[in-house]
């Protein structure tokens, strides 16, 4: 039943459900953090949004307003499957006036999800 879970999650993905159905198997996941810089004060609310909707893996957040250059520096705190972190990393990086890099750590494990019966790593 647990492989069997996991290919419908899988299957899922292609359909835009990979969150909701992610939750019923273990998955590998990496903590990374996200460094972004905001030189565009206008884009802030889209980040807010993008950030909102990865709310379930990220750990922390802290933003420090740099006054005297008239940036905004936010660093993101997430432990979530490496193509989810790349995609999160990805779309804010679109935005116009937003820079990201992404620093991963080289410690993996599976997080323990509703439904699952395996114990994190």
């Amino acid at each position: 039943m647990q492989l069997h879970t996991c290919l419908f999650g899988i299957f899922c993905a292609f359909r835009g459900a990979f969150s909701f159905f992610w939750r019923f198997c273990a998955v590998e996941t990496r903590v990374a953090i996200i460094g972004i810089i905001v030189e565009d004060h206008g884009s802030v609310e889209k980040l807010n949004n993008i950030l909102h909707s990865y709310g379930e893996y990220i750990i922390g957040r802290m933003g420090l307003p740099y006054r005297e250059r008239g940036i905004s520096i936010i660093s993101i705190a997430i432990d979530a499957p490496q193509d989810i972190i790349s995609a999160l990393s990805g779309k804010l990086g679109k935005l116009p006036g937003i820079s990201t890099k992404t620093l991963y750590s080289k410690v993996t494990g599976k997080a323990k999800r509703e439904g699952s019966d395996e114990a994190s790593d």
